[in-house]
């Protein structure tokens, strides 16, 4: 159940991003679906060897490369999803920046069901 509501605050995510940003956009609501989808995996396989990769530039910038990183993972799920477009990098960049705004508020908005149950 956690995956399913995770995938659909992603797609929401994406439709947020594709409604402020003019660079991105979606060919239909179940392109979003799917991209976000295709984002998880993305950042679950892809995103730790990069990070570990550009580890030295992430250090040097003070974690701000992590960003960069971020927009990468974002326009490569745009290369790998035919419904989805992404114009260049300063819109993978924001694009980037709102998917993970609007997550992150999401996720906190609807909470870790997990906490309320006490432990005994």
């Amino acid at each position: 159940m956690g995956f399913i509501i995770r995938t659909l605050i992603t797609a929401f995510a994406f439709w947020v991003a594709s409604a402020l940003i003019e660079g991105i956009s979606f060919s239909g609501p179940v392109n979003m679906i799917i991209a976000a989808i295709v984002f998880g995996l993305v950042n679950a396989l892809i995103r730790p060897v990069l990070a570990l990769l550009t580890l030295p530039l992430t250090v040097i910038t003070l974690g701000l490369f992590t960003l960069v990183v971020n927009a990468a993972m974002f326009a490569l799920t745009a290369g790998l999803m035919p419904g989805m477009r992404v114009s260049g990098f300063w819109a993978a960049f924001f694009g980037a920046v709102v998917v993970a705004v609007v997550s992150w508020a999401a996720n906190r908005a609807i909470g870790d069901r997990s906490e309320a149950v006490p432990n005994r």
